[in-house]
C-alpha cells in the first residue's frame, strides 16, 4: 500500500513548543514508523511554513530581513524534529522555487477552471503606519460564540472561519489600535461552487467510519455556512499571483494558507526530484498510477481542521475540475483527496493553552536537552491530546517517566539482560517449553495484531497502553518463574528455557515499542545482544535549491533511508549472541529537581 503521511507545516516564527509536537510531530511519526514496519511504502513529507505577515512583523522586531528570519527558524525547527526522531522522507520549506512553481500551477488551473473569482473586499490597515494588518494580527470578540480573543481569520474557541470585520471591537495585536477597513481587490476560492463535491467526499469519509468523530462532525458542519474565501493578500512577502496584471504588483501575494497546504504536494515533488526519479511522487498522488492502494493521512492540531477538510480538498477539486463549473486537471493530473484528517486536540500547559506571547511555553529544545527524546515521546503517546484536550504538568511527566518507563519497561530490559549475562553470557539454547512459557509467547506474539490494528487507526494512546500491559505480563512471568532461584545444575536447562523465553519476549516488546520509542529501541537492541541499528533514524543534511534563482543557496532538510526498517513481527533471537550487563536504558528523574528547574518549587 502507498501511504502518504502528510504532516502539518510548522510556522517559521520561532522554535516549537510541546503543544506543537503533541498535535502533529510525534503522532505522525509513530504512525509512519508503524506503517513502514507493516510493509507499506510510506512517503512522509512536510516543511517549514515561511510566508505571511506575521513573519514580516517579527523580522522587523528582530532587526533582520524576512529571508534571514525564516532561514534561522527553519534550521532550528528542522533540528528539533530530527532530534525528536521524526522520520521525514523530506522536511523542506515553502520559500523554494520548486514550491513557488507548484503553488502557482495550482492557483492558475483553479482560476482557469472558474473556481478562483475576483472580488472586492474590505481590508484592514494600521491607521498609524498605513500597513496592511494580517487577519491573525487582528483580535476581538467572536460574533458567534462571544469568545473574547478570536482572531481575524478564525475563532479558536468555536472553530468557525471569520473575517476581520466580523469581529466585535476589533483591535491590532501589534499595538492595540483599532484597525481601519478599506476597499481592496482579491481572488476568492469559490467554495459554494465546490460545496456539493466537498459534501459528497466528506459524507463518503463519514461512511467509512475511520475519521475521529470530532473531526468529521466539525468538517460537515462548516459546509452549512460555506462562502467564498479570499486566497490573496495585501502583502509583499509571499508567492506572487501568477496572472497578468497581478504578478508584478509588489503588494499582492497568495494567502499563506493557500500555499502552505500545497506544500504536501510540492514537498512530494521535491522529494521525487531529489531521488533521481522526478515522476515518483505520482505513485502516491495520481489515482491509478500505482499497483498498490493509495491512502493519505494528514496530521495536525484541531485549529487547522478547516484548512485540511475544506480549503485543501476544495483546491484539489477545483484543480481537477470537479465543481459545478466543470473543468480539466492541469499538468499534475487528478490528485488524491485526503483519506483521513487526523486532528489532535490541544495539549494545554496546566489549565492554560500553550502561548509563546504570554510566556506559557515549554520549548522542545529545552526538553530534549534536559531529558532526551524518549521521555517526551512516551508522555505524548501515553497522555497526549488525541481525542480531547490534555493538560501537561511536570509532576505527571516525571511520574510517567519514573513509574512506567524506568520501573516498568527499563527495569524489565535491564534485569533480563543482567540475568542472561550473569548465568550464560549469551542467549541460551532453550529446552522444552512448559505451559507457562507457551502462554507468555502467545500473549506477546498476539500483541502484534492487536497493537498494529490500533496504530493503523491512529489510536496511539490505546496502542501504547496495550503494549505496556504486555510489559506487565512479562514482568509477572519473571515473578512466577523465579529464574533467580534456578541455581542447581539439574535446573540448568529450565533456567535456559525461562531466560530464552524472557529475552525473546523482551525483544518482541522492543519491536512493539519501536514506533513510540525509536531511540530507546536501538539501545535495547544492543543490550539484548543485537548488532547495528535496529530502527533507522532521520538525517539532517544541507542541500541546495533545484531551480534557477534557487540553486545558489543551501538549507537544511530532514531526510533518511528507512529501507532497513524491521518488520512488524516476532523475530527469533540469535542463540549464542553475546549479552553483557547493560547500562540503564532510561534515567529516573528527581521531581523536586525538575520542578526547581522550571521555577515551580
Amino acid at each position: 500500500m502507498k501511504v502518504l503521511s502528510a504532516v502539518a507545516w510548522p510556522y517559521a516564527n520561532g522554535p516549537r513548543h510541546l503543544g506543537h509536537i503533541a498535535g502533529f510531530g510525534v503522532p505522525s511519526d509513530v504512525f509512519s514508523r508503524y506503517m513502514r514496519m507493516a510493509g507499506h511504502d510510506v512517503l512522509m513529507v512536510s516543511g517549514s511554513d515561511e510566508h505571511g505577515t506575521p513573519i514580516l512583523v517579527l523580522a522587523d522586531k528582530a532587526g533582520v530581513t524576512p529571508t534571514e528570519f525564516v532561514a534561522r527558524n527553519h534550521a532550528i525547527i528542522a533540528g528539533e524534529l530530527a532530534d525528536l526522531g521524526c522520520t521525514y522522507d523530506l522536511y523542506t520549506r515553502t520559500t523554494t522555487a520548486n514550491h513557488y512553481a507548484v503553488a502557482q500551477e495550482l492557483f492558475t488551473r483553479v482560476w482557469e477552471n472558474g473556481y478562483m473569482v475576483e472580488r472586492t473586499q474590505r481590508g484592514a490597515i494600521s491607521p498609524t503606519t498605513g500597513r496592511t494588518l494580517p487577519d491573525r494580527y487582528i483580535e476581538g470578540t467572536c460574533p458567534l460564540c462571544g469568545y473574547g480573543e478570536a482572531r481575524g481569520d478564525q475563532c479558536d474557541n468555536c472553530g468557525n472561519q471569520l473575517e476581520p470585520e466580523d469581529l466585535v471591537n476589533p483591535r491590532s495585536k501589534i499595538n492595540g489600535e483599532t484597525p481601519e477597513f478599506i476597499e481592496t481587490q482579491h481572488f476568492f476560492l469559490d467554495l459554494p461552487a465546490l460545496a456539493d463535491a466537498l459534501r459528497e467526499w466528506l459524507e463518503g469519509r463519514e461512511a467509512s467510519g475511520t475519521w475521529r468523530p470530532n473531526v468529521i462532525k466539525f468538517s460537515l458542519n462548516i459546509l452549512d455556512d460555506i462562502k467564498p474565501r479570499a486566497m490573496t493578500r495585501d502583502i509583499d512577502w509571499g508567492i506572487p499571483v501568477p496572472l497578468d496584471g497581478w504578478r508584478d504588483q509588489p503588494t499582492k501575494r497568495l494567502y499563506v494558507w493557500f500555499d502552505a497546504v500545497i506544500g504536501y504536494l510540492s514537498a512530494s515533488i521535491e522529494w521525487a526530484r531529489r531521488s533521481g526519479d522526478p515522476e515518483a511522487w505520482r505513485l502516491w498522488w495520481n489515482p491509478g498510477t500505482s499497483d498498490d492502494p493509495q491512502v493519505s493521512y494528514y496530521f495536525m492540531g484541531k485549529d487547522n481542521i478547516t484548512f485540511h477538510s475544506q480549503i485543501w480538498p476544495a483546491e484539489l477539486l477545483g484543480y481537477a475540475g470537479h465543481g459545478e463549473r466543470g473543468g480539466e486537471p492541469g499538468v499534475f493530473g487528478e490528485l488524491n483527496l485526503p483519506t483521513e484528517v487526523v486532528s489532535s486536540e490541544f495539549l494545554t500547559f496546566g489549565d492554560r493553552q500553550f502561548s509563546t506571547s504570554r510566556g506559557d511555553v515549554i520549548y522542545v529544545r529545552d526538553v530534549l536537552e534536559k531529558y532526551g527524546p524518549d521521555a517526551i515521546r512516551f508522555y505524548i503517546c501515553a497522555a497526549g491530546p488525541e481525542n480531547q484536550d490534555s493538560a501537561f504538568t511536570w509532576r505527571d511527566f516525571v511520574q510517567r517517566n519514573n513509574s512506567e518507563l524506568v520501573a516498568g519497561w527499563g527495569n524489565l530490559v535491564s534485569r533480563t539482560a543482567a540475568m542472561v549475562a550473569k548465568n550464560f553470557g549469551e542467549i541460551p539454547q532453550p529446552g522444552p517449553l512448559e505451559d507457562i512459557d507457551l502462554e507468555l509467547r502467545e500473549t506477546v506474539t498476539g500483541a502484534f495484531a492487536t497493537v498494529g490494528a490500533l496504530l493503523e487507526r491512529n489510536r496511539v494512546k490505546a496502542a501504547l497502553a496495550e503494549t505496556m500491559r504486555i510489559v506487565g505480563e512479562v514482568n509477572a512471568y519473571v515473578s512466577r518463574t523465579e529464574p533467580f532461584k534456578l541455581k542447581g545444575e539439574h535446573e540448568r536447562e529450565r533456567l535456559a528455557t525461562v531466560l530464552h523465553t524472557l529475552i525473546q519476549s523482551v525483544s518482541d516488546l522492543n519491536t512493539l515499542l519501536a514506533p513510540f520509542l525509536p531511540h530507546a529501541a536501538n539501545r535495547v537492541h544492543l543490550a539484548l545482544g543485537g548488532v547495528g541499528e535496529f530502527v533507522p533514524m532521520p538525517v539532517l543534511t544541507d542541500v541546495v535549491g533545484l531551480d534557477d534563482g534557487d540553486s545558489d543557496r543551501s538549507y537544511p532538510v530532514i531526510t533518511g533511508d528507512y529501507s532497513g526498517t524491521p518488520r512488524w513481527e516476532s523475530t527469533p533471537v540469535l542463540v549464542g549472541a553475546a549479552v553483557v550487563k547493560p547500562a540503564p536504558v532510561f534515567s529516573k528523574l528527581d521531581e523536586a529537581q525538575v520542578l526547581q528547574e522550571w521555577g515551580l518549587s
